[in-house]
């Protein structure tokens, strides 16, 4: 099985202080798909300078001709599904169809909160995204929806002419309970995890993939749940959040065996952080390039 290898590259950089070049250097390197964060501000980053995603990938776009972009991911916190499906029929005309739409149901961090509401409960973030994302998947595909839900609702929205990419532009959609995972399973063309949370701090690699390969089981479960074979998504790690944390970025072999190790479980594209100095996705860019031109042929 190969295995893709992607990079995501944080919104935190001036386009002409080294934000245009980061793009255009991840094409170079032969990246399958380079992401953004889809936040309004993050972590330690809040108190510094933090980009919009879809304009970001707009720029990318225009100076780049074969890698895919997306957001990993996107979340109902700040967004409406009748704006951002208009966002995205342009992104995606813009790039000659390389979008893929990551997605998840957000949290409780600063995006939660940004818009002046208290941030939403586990079930109702869950409930929100159970009806944003079938929402979303027809505002890409139909020239007219209208819609009338708990939470988003839609009146006559054009969409004309649609996405680039048919019926629609790839979801990827971000889960890990059983029902994240069905929309995964029911609206996906890939799925996205970062592991099992709880074991980031004390847990250990083998713990990491024993708990990943149950949410791939999982996964596999809510696929046959609706009759649809596992086989047919895509099953992406964001990496950085596991127990391994940034040793898979210390040397070649280092990652070559951190990947091999995933590509059992059934992972089919990693993504790696694009280096940022004194962050927790510090790591040396010489090595990071050299993992982006030589273990993609390594894993075959």
């Amino acid at each position: 099985m190969s295995l893709r290898l992607s990079t995501v590259i944080l919104p935190y950089r001036r386009w002409n202080e080294g934000g245009r070049e980061a793009w255009q250097r991840a094409e170079q390197l032969g990246f399958h798909t380079g992401y953004t964060y889809d936040h309004l501000s993050w972590r330690t980053f809040r108190d510094g300078p933090w980009f919009g995603a879809v304009p970001t990938l707009t720029g990318a776009a225009a100076v780049t001709d074969r890698l895919r972009l997306g957001t990993l991911v996107t979340s109902p916190n700040f967004r409406h599904p009748v704006t951002l499906a208009k966002e995205l029929i342009t992104l995606d005309d813009i790039s000659g169809g390389r979008v893929t739409l990551g997605i998840g149901a957000g949290g409780t961090g600063f995006d939660a909160t940004a818009l002046g509401q208290d941030p939403w409960t586990p079930r109702e973030r869950a409930d929100r995204l159970a009806e944003f994302v079938p929402l979303l998947d027809r505002l890409l595909r139909e020239d007219s929806v209208s819609y009338e839900g708990d939470y988003y609702s839609a009146h006559e929205a054009r969409n004309i002419p649609g996405c680039v990419q048919r019926p629609r532009l790839p979801f990827a959609v971000a889960a890990t309970g059983p029902r994240g995972l069905k929309l995964a399973a029911r609206h996906g063309q890939a799925w996205v995890t970062t592991g099992d949370p709880k074991l980031y701090e004390n847990g250990t690699p083998e713990q990491s993939r024993q708990a990943l390969r149950g949410q791939i089981d999982r996964l596999g479960d809510a696929c046959a749940a609706v009759g649809r074979d596992t086989k047919e998504l895509d099953k992406i790690l964001l990496t950085g959040f596991t127990p391994d944390r940034g040793h898979p970025l210390e040397s070649l072999d280092a990652f070559v065996d951190f990947a091999g190790r995933h590509r059992e479980l059934g992972f089919t594209e990693l993504v790696i952080h694009w280096p940022i100095p004194d962050s927790d996705f510090a790591a040396d860019e010489k090595v990071f390039e050299q993992i982006a031109m030589e273990a993609p042929a390594q894993l075959g």
